[in-house]
């Protein structure tokens, strides 16, 4: 896990010129990486494989380096678990650096979903007395905290010991008002400051990248927001103080339109979903009688992917193509991590495939 340090991040004060050039370099470098990107045929060849055969097979693939250094301590399942989240650990920070200035801030900005899932993973391990290795099991060291700090709050003995390493982070504060009954809450805090700091990211400035930067954080707002509320209106759940849960700055999904549908029936909230812009991705799949979400959740990730493809190619010399290779990363780690998942649970292979995004 040595490759899995701190990179320090750099600051967004570059000439437009300076910022132009690392654009083209980092996009080239990143359509590189992206060309290794496993191909939409591949999940069909894995669904017929074992799950020795499919640690073999990625074994031979860009995940040759983290399958080789952790079969030393890991087989089977958890051998592809920790590969997986090595490889994307080791991908993102490798983002960082070949990145500059602008550039290298937004990706960073970005990253920092997964110190705070790493946070929310460490709370929730203190929480239910998991092992150190347990906790570690769970980390994605892919932003701006360490492997290695992570793991020494991965050995703390208490939440609070945890919480008292991050004093001088930028969570604290949310943080230090943990007492070990209010997770969720907390987790929610966490969540809004996160995309809180993105949109203050994209304030700084009117550059033309910010503006894009902007656009394709607020289209992954509206997506996450349309989740939640069909998870709500699923449960039956109209109460208005579920509004805390949804995330303010939407593209197309505006607050005020989320406060309109919460309170009212599932019937009643998919009759008023069709007149929203997102409902021709997911109208298909859309039944009062529906038992399952994954449709809908699929659906939205595949538009997710797709509208990130296509800007990338309005933008080629743009944080865009940055972001979208970032996107795909993360649709590939999640498949390969759904099909060997099902496969140890014995899943059939349609409740296997109806959960891939392709």
């Amino acid at each position: 896990m040595q490759l899995l340090q701190k990179f320090k991040l750099g600051k967004s004060k570059k000439s437009p010129s300076k910022g132009h050039a690392n654009y083209a370099y980092t996009t080239a470098r990143v359509r590189a990486m992206k060309s290794k990107i496993l191909p939409k045929e591949t999940y069909p060849r894995l669904m017929n494989m074992s799950i020795d055969e499919i640690t073999r097979f990625i074994g031979e693939s860009e995940y040759k380096e983290d399958i080789d250094e952790l079969a030393r301590i890991h087989d089977g399942v958890d051998l592809i678990e920790h590969a997986l989240n090595r490889n994307l650990a080791v991908t993102f920070t490798k983002l960082l650096s070949i990145s500059e200035g602008d550039v290298n801030f937004l990706v960073g900005e970005k990253l920092k979903k997964y110190d705070i899932w790493n946070i929310k993973t460490l709370l929730r391990g203190k929480y239910c007395n998991a092992s150190t290795e347990e906790i570690l099991e769970a980390i994605v060291a892919a932003g701006r905290l360490s492997y290695s700090f992570l793991s020494s709050l991965a050995a703390k003995g208490t939440y609070e010991e945890v919480i008292s390493e991050l004093a001088n982070t930028e969570y604290y504060p949310i943080l230090k008002g943990y007492d070990g009954t209010n997770l969720s809450d907390i987790e929610n805090q966490l969540d809004k400051m996160y995309y809180a700091g993105l949109f203050g990211t994209i304030r700084e400035s009117k550059s033309k990248d910010r503006k894009l930067f902007a656009e394709f954080i607020r289209m992954g707002i509206d997506l996450k927001n349309l989740v939640t509320l069909f998870r709500l209106k699923k449960s039956g759940i109209a109460d208005p103080e579920m509004m805390n849960l949804m995330i303010d700055g939407g593209l197309r999904l505006k607050h005020r339109d989320i406060e309109k549908m919460m309170p009212l029936s599932f019937a009643d909230f998919v009759s008023e979903l069709e007149s929203n812009p997102y409902w021709d991705v997911m109208a298909d799949v859309v039944r009062p009688d529906m038992v399952s979400l994954i449709d809908i959740e699929t659906r939205l990730k595949k538009h997710r992917l797709k509208s990130a493809a296509s800007f990338s190619h309005v933008y080629p010399i743009s944080i865009v193509p940055i972001m979208d290779y970032m996107l795909s990363k993360q649709n590939e780690i999640s498949n390969l991590r759904i099909i060997v998942r099902g496969k140890a649970a014995n899943l059939d292979d349609d409740i296997i495939k109806e959960q891939l995004v392709i």
